[in-house]
């Protein structure tokens, strides 16, 4: 089983950063950064993230996407700003099927989700600084096993928000 933390939309907060590490650092395989953490690539607190380029990022050298692997799932994270996810999933849904993905990880709306379309999950883990939509600050962790992707949510304050559990299948 692989376990991946996904966090969006710090915008400069090192302490929400902090305290994910000191939560989940020793329990995750991966932690994965989808943009926006107005942090720079040589930060050491975004040594432990795989992270990307949000629009407020201006350190060049975090890349606009990335394709990890984990097991036998191909996840894509992007920020989604260049794929107008606050109006649609459309465009991101035809890049991830041009990569072969089946897990989608993206932020920028700074609003929580999680979507099956077309046996892809889309996961946004919302903002653990400036949520919209929601009071909670929150963040997703996934364990991926077989064909089950477990979703659980959390907020950076007091922890799993145990009504926000979902299970998804995703063939292979």
């Amino acid at each position: 089983m692989t376990k991946i933390l996904i966090v969006s939309d710090s915008h400069g907060s090192i302490a929400e950063l902090e305290k994910l590490l000191e939560k989940h650092g020793d329990e995750v395989d991966i932690m994965l950064h989808c943009g926006d953490s107005e942090l720079s690539v040589s930060h050491p607190i975004m040594e432990r993230f795989r992270a990307v380029r949000g629009n407020c990022d201006f350190d060049s050298g975090f890349p606009d996407e990335r394709l990890e692997e984990a097991g036998d799932r191909l996840i894509f994270v992007t920020h989604g700003h260049r794929y107008s996810v606050k109006s649609s999933l459309l465009n991101l849904s035809y890049r991830a099927k041009e990569l072969n993905a089946d897990i989608i990880c993206f932020g920028h709306s700074h609003v929580l989700g999680a979507e099956k379309i077309d046996d892809m999950l889309f996961i946004n883990p919302g903002s653990i600084l400036l949520p919209r939509m929601r009071k909670e600050r929150t963040y997703a962790i996934i364990e991926l096993s077989g064909e089950s992707v477990y979703l659980q949510v959390y907020d950076i304050e007091s922890g799993e928000m145990p009504d926000l559990f979902s299970e998804f299948t995703l063939p292979k």
